[in-house]
């Protein structure tokens, strides 16, 4: 697919206005449920461990952080932006005492605990 620079440089005005009036960015996440615990990883390129803040409650993780806006005018403009904020609910509570979070190569990974209540328990069945 090829991306033309400024094949429409008169709407560069308008979509200038929209893209300010929708600054948000979506963070991707992927969430994987093992028996124990919810692997949880996202792509945070260009950001370290103080660039983001982490909070877990009950079930709800939330992640926000921001990535640097910078002045002038580009011909194309694709890479995130500006503050971001994702709030997600996992189906089970979450022992947020112990949940482990790492950065690496712009990778974000958080592994977050079930509470003991919330793992699966084997039933033993007596046979008489």
């Amino acid at each position: 697919m090829t991306y033309y620079i400024r094949p429409y440089a008169h709407r560069r005005n308008m979509m200038h206005r929209m893209a300010a009036q929708n600054n948000a960015f979506l963070l991707r996440v992927d969430v994987r449920e093992e028996e124990d615990s919810y692997l949880l990883t996202t792509a945070v390129p260009g950001l370290s461990a103080d660039d983001l803040n982490i909070q877990v409650l009950d079930n709800v993780v939330r992640i926000e952080g921001e990535y640097a806006t910078s002045d002038g005018e580009h011909l194309m403009r694709e890479l995130p932006e500006g503050k971001f904020l994702r709030t997600l609910r996992l189906p089970n509570d979450v022992d947020a005492d112990n949940v482990k979070a790492k950065i690496k190569n712009g990778i974000l990974s958080l592994t977050l605990p079930k509470v003991e209540s919330a793992r699966p328990k084997q039933i033993k069945i007596l046979a008489k």
